[in-house]
């Protein structure tokens, strides 16, 4: 299809579309302590709210790119952003009633947003064939992944601290309408060459086996207090499914993915890489690092309306600003090469932490939050999600970003089971936080491991990969 629109209105649409799923993603970080009191919950039931958005925006993920590719993927980004919307209202009416049910509920509507940022980069990729140009932008796209610059957190911590957490929802509820609005009109429809049916008996049985297998790790995020019976079943469950998912694919004259392509280190070993460093880090700065700031005892004691000046403002406007540098460095010294030195860049700035967070003064975390942000945020989350599109085959576009979306959405949902329980487990306070932190540089360190093992992409110079 002739493309019709400029560059620059395809970019301003696409970057709307991702500033509505950072909202979703982020703009609550500064709430979650207002939400606790506001609906007389406990820190543990607001962190699962969170792990049910990142469930739901995995598992859309999984198979959402590759719906787009056969449907039209400015089609499936419309709808995506209306759903969106819809959750986000209904998450809203969860603070006018006091409902922990209602925001389950529009929590799991708004991660259809999920595979938002993996769309945008295919139709940004599209709209601009030159690599050069593509490279530079796409890391203008990705580096919203880790915050619009700090204002989603100012205006989340500001609407809540003033009008209670419902209004953070109305706020990402219009903006997602003007994605909507935006993707309709400002950019063009494309799809595959030969679009084919979707494989949706083969779409089924993953949702179903990488559900089971995340509600089972949440299960077990609970310790003591886990159903053991149910971790068990959900494990055999998971593996049923998936078994029935590799013998779909392997049947099926129009796979959601081949078996070569799953078994390919393209796939795997970039999938597990994603999921471990978003395990490791993505509740720490977006959570626990907020709540050391809050703490009267040992933290720095801030307030909710100006925590997010010391701690996610830097954070993210230090990945706005170091995404485009990254995709440049990963031009000339190859995507690998710039992934690594942003896992040991990351894995410092937690060490910083560790040693630095009793008693941490305002200027401490808020070096701590520019270091991840240049490491993590403006790098590794670049190089991730450059390597979804450029390991990708031809023939099938959307699956490994959209697998690729649904490890960076899983991992940031793990992220809040699995580290809030070791918080918890641990008895909250200094030691609690201390040994969360812990937990997520180990799993960082293995990050590092994993990523040795991404291979080179086919077809591409040894320095773009």
């Amino acid at each position: 299809m002739t493309k019709m629109r400029s560059v620059g209105a395809v970019m301003t649409a696409l970057l709307v579309a991702c500033f509505a799923f950072q909202l979703n993603a982020s703009m609550l970080s500064p709430a979650l302590v207002l939400m606790e009191k506001e609906l007389n919950t406990t820190a543990a039931m607001i962190g699962l709210t969170q792990t049910v958005f990142f469930t739901a925006a995995a598992l859309f993920s999984l198979f959402l790119p590759r719906l787009g590719d056969m449907i039209g993927r400015r089609k499936l980004l419309t709808s995506m952003m209306g759903l969106t919307a819809v959750g986000c209202v209904i998450s809203a009416l969860a603070g006018v009633t006091g409902s922990v049910a209602l925001l389950f509920i529009g929590r799991t509507i708004q991660g259809v947003a999920g595979p938002t940022v993996p769309l945008c980069l295919i139709m940004l990729r599209v709209a601009v064939p030159d690599p050069k140009r593509y490279g530079t932008l796409m890391g203008v796209i990705t580096a919203i992944n880790g915050g619009i610059a700090g204002v989603d957190a100012i205006a989340g911590g500001w609407l809540a601290q003033n009008f209670g957490f419902d209004s953070v929802f109305w706020t990402m509820a219009v903006i997602a309408v003007i994605a909507a609005f935006a993707v309709r009109f400002l950019t063009d429809e494309s799809t595959v060459d030969q679009p084919q049916p979707m494989d949706w008996l083969g779409t089924f049985y993953l949702v179903v086996a990488v559900g089971s297998a995340l509600i089972a790790i949440n299960e077990i995020a609970k310790l003591q207090n886990a159903n053991w019976l149910v971790v068990i079943g959900l494990i055999i469950a998971a593996a049923i499914f998936f078994m029935l998912f590799w013998r779909q694919e392997g049947n099926t004259e129009h796979p959601l993915v081949t078996r070569h392509y799953l078994s390919s280190r393209s796939t795997w070993a970039l999938l597990l890489t994603t999921v471990l460093t978003m395990t490791g880090i993505f509740a720490i700065m977006n959570g626990i690092v907020p709540s050391i700031a809050q703490d009267t005892k040992f933290g720095a004691g801030l307030g909710a309306d100006v925590v997010s000046f010391w701690t996610l403002t830097p954070y993210a406007l230090a990945g706005l600003l170091m995404g485009p540098v990254a995709g440049t460095l990963a031009g000339r010294f190859g995507y690998r090469r710039v992934l690594r030195y942003g896992l040991i860049g990351a894995l410092i700035s937690l060490a910083i932490l560790m040693f630095t967070m009793n008693g941490a003064a305002a200027w401490v975390l808020l070096l701590v939050s520019i270091l991840a942000g240049l490491t993590y945020a403006g790098t590794v989350n670049i190089m991730l999600n450059g390597l979804g599109i450029v390991l990708s085959p031809s023939d099938n576009p959307g699956y490994l970003p959209g697998l690729n979306a649904g490890a960076f959405n899983l991992g940031a949902g793990i992220s809040f089971a699995v580290l809030y329980a070791v918080m918890t487990s641990l008895g909250g306070g200094y030691g609690g936080h201390l040994g969360a932190i812990i937990t997520g540089a180990v799993l960082l360190l293995l990050a590092l491991g994993t990523s040795f093992l991404i291979p080179k992409a086919a077809g591409q110079p040894a320095a773009a990969s």
